[in-house]
């Protein structure tokens, strides 16, 4: 895990030297957690995958789901299933951040897996779409508790690079749920009914709730916030005026426009429009894998060359082949582009987004340690329901041809590489690098 020493409770500063520690790029804020970094990071990555589950372990279940709701064959409404629990997630981050803030990390993060089970087996037993559709939107509710939480104790715990080190760290271990999930999907309905793959997500988050009870509690009690109206939007009111917070967050709504688009219609479109339904798991989880290389690489590289430089050159990556993922997808005309053209450029340019995110999501929270809390809920629930409200839009023109997908990337792109460009011209840098020990 590269500087994050593994074998100490208290996750501490271990890059540069004790002159550092008041830089803003400050590694740590010495919580006693309880555990190793190691086990932190890996505990935190299974609390995320929480939310990763419950989106990509459904979508091998589109077409039974499609049969069992009568929506039609090829019906996108199966998309619905996706962006419900977007808006839930979205919707109940704002909530979430308080009582962070005020009751602590890990009650927060218990009442989130209790909501996500109910709407998991809710979405079982589903007797009509709409039904499901509900549960799926109170799952993305709980999903949100899991989702504050996570970025939260990792704000806790690290800062500036390092924090943007493990959030990658993270992002690796978490990017492995969509390689190896439409498989697990794929198994288990091939084996149980297609309702078993809420069955799986209910044990999964009885058994991060007994897992985390090692975890102690990250929220410093100087940190601890009165818990009121006025108090919440004050911790809003301060989140919304911070120009560089709210730059960033807005970046990164595109990009999870995307990012959101393609998981509604990934099924839909090498499924019906490449007609590959067969090898859709598979496919996906090249897709993803490529994800969790980048993920590693920012991890690797964000120390030494910095959030800035991570951040250009992987724009200076994305927005050229956005270009020539609309020219792929259009050179078919009314037939399909080649799927070993189209896809591995798709893939490409949504795994820059692991160089993307993780930084923009650092540069972001680091003005706002003290209410980490209420920060990570504010910014998550603009991103999330920013980019499930662009993916509504988007999915709707995505039928029988990848041409709009990739024109929504192209666009979707370049407007986040502008307003990263606005809120360096306005605001200057976002993090600057710790300074490196002598002969490190």
């Amino acid at each position: 895990m590269g500087v994050l020493s593994a074998d100490r409770t208290t996750v501490g500063a271990v890059t540069g030297d004790s002159s550092s520690s008041t830089s803003s790029a400050a590694v740590t804020s010495n919580i006693e957690t309880g555990i190793g970094a190691r086990e932190l990071l890996i505990l935190i990555s299974s609390v995320m995958a929480l939310m990763a589950l419950g989106i990509d372990l459904m979508l091998p279940a589109f077409e039974d789901i499609r049969v069992a709701y009568d929506l039609g064959e090829g019906s996108n409404r199966t998309g619905q299933v996706i962006t419900f629990f977007f808006f839930g997630l979205a919707a109940a981050q704002l909530l979430y951040g308080p009582l962070a803030d005020r009751y602590g990390r890990k009650p927060v993060l218990y009442l989130g897996i209790a909501i996500s089970m109910t709407g998991a087996v809710g979405s079982a037993l589903a007797p009509s779409f709409e039904l499901l559709l509900a549960s799926r939107f109170l799952w993305g509710v709980g999903a949100a508790g899991a989702r504050v939480v996570a970025t939260a104790i990792i704000r806790d715990c690290f800062v500036g690079d390092t924090m943007a080190k493990a959030m990658s760290q993270i992002m690796a271990v978490f990017i492995l749920v969509p390689v190896v999930a439409p498989t697990i999907g794929s198994g288990l309905i091939a084996i149980f009914p297609w309702e078993s793959v809420f069955w799986f997500c209910v044990v999964w988050s009885a058994l991060i709730a007994t897992w985390s009870v090692r975890l102690r509690e990250t929220l410093r009690p100087e940190h601890v916030r009165p818990l009121s109206i006025a108090g919440s939007f004050g911790s809003y009111r301060q989140v919304v005026k911070t120009r560089v917070t709210i730059g960033y967050t807005v970046a990164m709504v595109f990009l999870q426009g995307i990012m959101t688009s393609y998981l509604a219609v990934s099924e839909m479109i090498i499924g019906d429009i490449f007609d590959r339904r067969a090898e859709f798991p598979f496919i996906f989880g090249a897709i993803a894998a490529m994800f969790g290389i980048a993920a590693l690489i920012n991890g690797r590289l964000v120390e030494r060359v910095g959030i800035e430089k991570m951040m250009s050159s992987a724009f200076a990556v994305n927005l050229p082949l956005s270009v020539v993922l609309v020219i792929v997808a259009a050179s078919g005309g009314d037939d399909p582009p080649s799927i070993w053209l189209f896809m591995p450029v798709l893939a490409i340019v949504l795994a820059s987004f692991m160089l993307l995110m993780p930084n923009l999501n650092t540069a972001a929270m680091v003005p706002l340690g003290e209410i980490a809390g209420a920060a990570s809920a504010f910014t998550g629930a603009l991103r999330t329901a920013g980019g499930a409200a662009l993916a509504v839009l988007a999915t709707r023109w995505v039928t029988d041809s990848v041409l709009p997908l990739a024109i929504v990337v192209l666009v979707l792109c370049c407007a986040s590489a502008a307003t990263v460009m606005l809120v360096r011209k306005t605001d200057g840098p976002a993090v600057e690098p710790l300074p490196r020990p002598v002969g490190g």
